[in-house]
Formats: C-alpha cells, sequence, structure tokens
C-alpha cells in the first residue's frame, strides 16, 4: 500500500478514535480543565498525531495507547466525583485573593499571581476599586470570582421589594427568513399567529433575519435591513395600563355617585380589580 494512502487511512482512524474519546470523556471549556486533564488532552492529540504519520509502527499500538489514556482519565473521573478528598489532591482547592477590601498578600504569592494580574483579572469584572470588593477568590480552574460589598452590588427588583414574574428561554421562531414550526408548537402558536404578529409590525418572514418568541408570547424580530427600526412589543404595558386606568374610573364612578348602593359596588369593584392588579403585574413587569 503507497505510503501517502496508509497516512489517509491512519489519520481517518485516529480522528474517529479521537472524536469517540472526546464523546466519551464530556466537554469543558479549556479555563475549566484541570492540570491532569489539560495533560490528558496534550497527550491523547499527541497520541493521534504519531499514530497518523509513523508508518513504521503498528497502526493499532496507537490506538491501544489512546484507549489506555481515555480508561485512566474516566477513572480519575469518576473517583473524583465520589471523593471530596480527591478532588482536592488532583483539583487543588480555591484560595481567597481579597477578603473585606483587603488584598491577601501571602495567598497572592502562594498563587504566584503578581498584583498586576489580579488587577487585571478584577477589570475583566468590571471592579476598578480593591476597596470595593467582600471577597475575591481563585477557584482550581484559575478563574477569579468576585462578591461585591453589599453597596457596590447592582440594585435588583429583590432589593427594592418588587416581584417579578419567571423568565423562561424565548424560541426562535424565525431564522433566515424560514418560519420554524417545532418552537411555535412548543409554546402553543401556530403560523396564523405568527404572520398576524409580523403584519402588526409591517413586515414578512421574508425579511426577518431572527425572530424570537417569549415566554409571553411577545415577538421580537431582528430584520435583514437594520436601517428599518422595528417597535418593540407593548401587550403587557398596555394591559396593565388598561387595568389600571379601569381600577382609577371605577374610584372615580364611586366617588361622583351620590348613591350609597351605587357607591357600594364601585368601592368594592375597585377594591378586587386592585387585587387583580397585585397578583398580575409580577407577570406584566419585565
Amino acid at each position: 500500500m503507497p505510503d501517502w494512502l496508509q497516512i489517509i487511512l491512519r489519520t481517518f482512524i485516529a480522528v474517529t478514535s479521537l472524536f469517540i474519546a472526546t464523546k466519551f470523556l464530556g466537554k469543558r471549556q479549556v479555563s475549566q480543565l484541570s492540570f491532569f486533564e489539560y495533560i490528558t488532552g496534550i497527550s491523547i492529540g499527541s497520541i493521534v498525531a504519531y499514530t497518523s504519520l509513523e508508518l513504521q509502527q503498528k497502526w493499532y499500538l496507537g490506538v491501544v495507547s489512546l484507549a489506555v489514556w481515555v480508561a485512566i482519565a474516566f477513572g480519575m473521573e469518576m473517583i473524583q466525583l465520589k471523593s471530596k478528598r480527591l478532588r482536592t489532591l488532583i483539583d487543588g482547592k480555591e484560595t481567597v485573593l481579597i477578603k473585606h477590601g483587603k488584598i491577601l498578600e501571602e495567598n497572592l504569592k502562594k498563587e504566584r499571581l503578581t498584583t498586576d494580574e489580579l488587577l487585571e483579572q478584577l477589570r475583566k469584572k468590571n471592579v476598578f476599586l480593591v476597596s470595593d470588593v467582600e471577597f475575591a477568590m481563585i477557584e482550581p480552574s484559575g478563574d477569579i470570582n468576585v462578591l461585591l460589598k453589599k453597596e457596590n452590588q447592582p440594585l435588583t427588583p429583590k432589593h427594592l421589594g418588587i416581584k417579578v414574574g419567571p423568565e423562561e428561554e424565548p424560541q426562535a421562531v424565525i431564522m433566515d427568513g424560514k418560519i420554524l414550526d417545532e418552537p411555535l408548537t412548543k409554546l402553543g402558536l401556530n403560523r396564523d399567529w405568527l404572520k398576524t404578529e409580523l403584519e402588526k409590525i409591517g413586515v414578512t418572514s421574508e425579511n426577518v433575519f431572527l425572530g424570537q418568541v417569549d415566554s409571553y408570547g411577545q415577538l421580537y424580530v431582528d430584520l435583514y435591513d437594520d436601517q428599518i427600526q422595528v417597535p418593540q412589543p407593548q401587550e403587557k404595558a398596555s394591559l396593565l395600563a388598561t387595568l389600571k386606568k379601569c381600577e382609577a374610573d371605577m374610584e372615580m364612578f364611586g366617588l361622583s355617585t351620590n348613591h350609597s348602593d351605587a357607591k357600594a359596588m364601585y368601592e368594592q369593584c375597585s377594591r378586587q380589580l386592585q387585587k387583580v392588579i397585585e397578583d398580575v403585574k409580577p407577570l406584566l413587569i419585565r
């Protein structure tokens, strides 16, 4: 068999083996790899390259070596899942670098981090003052996570005592100008509903690069032509405003009438509608 054909066959076998191995071991981002996993990845890649090009050696020996590496890596993962002590031994543990706004210099030296590198990582988290940080720690993966002091944390609806409705994953119903039926069905919608919504904003599906529907049934579109401004959905805000107007009208009717029974009826209806508004408001505020 010619050498070039052997290389093609060996490469095909090596790539197939590598694909199976990586699927078997699972997937992680490079930044999440432990030292052992990083070394395993390099070794497996080297074995695959060697198997592809070394014609003097039998190809199946490379596959055997690859299988052994994969078995060891998988075994280590299983052991780590069951033993916290071994996880700490193999992957290491997190180290606190900043505590109550103060840099822990000894821990910084232990992790072989310079002050410049620490400040760089903080800036990546949009933190520019060390004194703003309550805690910062470096994870075994090398990532630095930061907890800001209470007064420096972003304001959320929870801080204001406001309840908001739950958010679910938006569904892409139009992609590259084509309507996707499966996401529509998942939302309990159909093409007729989608065409009606598109008519409201004056576009056709062919002009839509991406169309998404949120968990409240509101359609958001991105057009091929970026110069065209598409109005944002206002159904929820409009519904909330209408309910508030009805509640205000009930109060006004109650104040304007002199009939005691009518006044009592309007006041009762106003209170009931106010309770309805309080119940649905979290769903209508994003």
